[in-house]
């Protein structure tokens, strides 16, 4: 059975995509924002990998599953001195079998944006 997942935002249907997509045990979340206005630090790319993981973690319980469930990550950071900050913390939240990871530094629309973090997950039913 393949459903899809919505956060809810306008910008799902501008942009033509879902918060994710469960395919069976398959579960794909799309790059998630750590920054909230109001909420997360503008400067702080911990702080919105934790943000962006509460999403995720949040996602993941609407899909069956938890972070536990995460096989590949993808990390894309907006200054390559946040990479290893935020590696650590990825460190502290993951366990044996660790999810593969692949970061990468890039631009965001918008400046304020540290870190999106993009997620491929199986959970078992």
């Amino acid at each position: 059975m393949r459903y899809a997942i919505s956060s809810g935002s306008p910008f799902e249907k501008i942009g033509g995509y879902s918060r994710a997509v469960v395919d069976g045990e398959w579960v794909f979340i799309s790059g998630t924002a750590g920054y909230v206005e109001g909420e997360t630090d503008a400067d702080d790319a911990v702080a919105q990998t934790v943000k962006a993981l509460e999403i995720i973690s949040d996602t993941m319980e609407k899909a069956g599953g938890t972070l536990k469930d995460i096989v590949s990550l993808r990390v894309y950071a907006a200054r390559r001195e946040d990479i290893v900050p935020i590696a650590k913390h990825l460190g502290t939240v993951f366990e044996d079998p660790r999810p593969t990871n692949t970061t990468i530094t890039c631009g965001f629309v918008n400046d304020e944006i540290k870190v999106e973090i993009e997620v491929v997950a199986r959970v078992s039913k």
